[in-house]
């Protein structure tokens, strides 16, 4: 297949072997969520710390994800696409693998730096390198497909941890990881990527991103939007059996449970926003109308007290559909900046939305202390999404924009 045919055909190879990487990625990256309880029981962590040690980790991972984004992103831009995708894999792999042997809080603590680390990568590069592959009109396609095929990772982690014990479910995300190592020789580099390296030109300066006011402004409002993501999964969906007994459920909610329909939500609703983004040819419209409908379910989630699980799982799983920006989001987020800092932008977005995580679940746990955990979640909640709604608002439409352009 031809450059040209390729680009407009949204099921090529690149987006494929992208697509089966973030579906490893989503795996190994959201793994801990669902066997956060059994993982730290079986190290001797203690039932009433279990929310407390569960947000460290969960944390400690975040931080290792935020360092990642930048290297891996300033790397993608320095070195190429290629060569990024195929060490980052290879190092989560083998991190998550040694994730199974963890004896204390300590190693625990240190392997999801490690592999939060390694994580950090695959996205932003994967996504950078289908939207520079694909035509603009195509492209939204391509990123749509790699998103929505790849949480879907997340529900193989529930099925894996199901079947087995916690400590199995990491050696099989290790194991996937590596064996994806085989199909990414048949992806190349990208076209943008090779032309730009020809030219003098300054690639994946990640400080040029803070001495342009005009560039730095719309680099921070590409990670503001990000911001109900993880608030939504890091508070709301993992922290689910914490949210239940608050709100007097009938019946006890599992964690993981809630992690995996939250998943099965969020790949059904990245190909609804993502299409709606195409249909309406507009990336702000789509996140707009994302952003609303979060703030719908979130006040259902907040109103559920007394409900039964089933019911329960229900509003998590809607609020999903709804978290189904994340794709568009990556992909305004890419389509903002030029081709010698498009891999750092793309990389280090998400991982500054990850990071955030770490803040956002301190205002959680500092609101608690001084009222209750709902009125905690409802507070944090509401500033994060109302930030995002602002941030959509004040970006660039870039649903046909021309990418093949540098920063200058």
């Amino acid at each position: 297949m031809d450059a040209k045919a390729l680009s407009k055909n949204p099921f090529n190879v690149v987006v494929i072997v992208a697509a089966l990487g973030y579906f490893v990625d989503i795996y190994d990256l959201i793994l801990f969520g669902i066997v956060r309880v059994p993982s730290l029981l079986a190290i001797g962590v203690t039932q009433d710390q279990l929310l407390v040690k569960g947000i460290y980790l969960l944390n400690i991972q975040m931080i290792g994800m935020l360092v990642g984004g930048i290297v891996w992103g300033i790397m993608g831009d320095k070195k190429g696409r290629l060569p990024v995708l195929f060490f980052t894999i290879a190092l989560y792999s083998l991190a998550n693998i040694a994730n199974g042997f963890v004896q204390n809080m300590q190693q625990y603590a240190i392997l999801r730096f490690i592999a939060g680390f390694g994580l950090a990568g695959e996205l932003g590069i994967g996504i950078t390198l289908v939207s520079e592959v694909m035509s603009k009109e195509s492209r939204g396609y391509g990123t749509t497909i790699v998103s929505g095929l790849g949480i879907a990772g997340a529900v193989l982690g529930f099925l894996v941890a199901d079947l087995f014990n916690w400590r199995m479910a990491y050696w099989v995300g290790g194991g996937l990881g590596l064996s994806l190592l085989l199909l990414r020789v048949s992806v190349f580099e990208s076209g943008m990527f090779e032309h730009t390296k020809s030219k003098q030109v300054s690639r994946g300066n990640f400080l040029s991103l803070f001495t342009n006011r005009k560039r730095f402004v719309k680099y921070l409002y590409c990670i503001l939007i990000g911001l109900p993501s993880w608030f939504i999964v890091g508070i709301l969906v993992i922290q689910a059996p914490e949210f239940s007994k608050a709100l007097n459920l009938k019946t006890e909610i599992m964690g993981s449970t809630a992690v995996m329909w939250h998943y099965v939500g969020i790949s059904l609703g990245s190909f609804i926003i993502g299409l709606i983004s195409q249909k309406l040819r507009s990336r702000k419209k789509a996140l707009l109308f994302s952003l609303f409908s979060l703030i719908l379910v979130c006040v259902w989630y907040f109103s559920a007290n007394g409900y039964t699980a089933n019911m329960f799982y229900f509003i998590v799983f809607v609020m999903g559909l709804a978290h189904g920006y994340w794709t568009v989001f990556i992909t305004t987020a890419s389509e903002q900046f030029g081709t010698n800092l498009r891999a750092t932008v793309t990389t280090t977005v998400p991982n500054f939305v990850r990071g955030a995580i770490v803040p956002i679940s301190m205002a959680v746990l500092f609101l608690k202390a001084k009222t209750d955990l709902l009125t905690a979640g409802v507070i944090v909640g509401s500033v994060c999404i109302g930030i995002a709604v602002f941030s959509t608002f004040m970006i660039d439409e870039t649903f046909d924009k021309d990418l093949d352009y540098i920063e200058e």
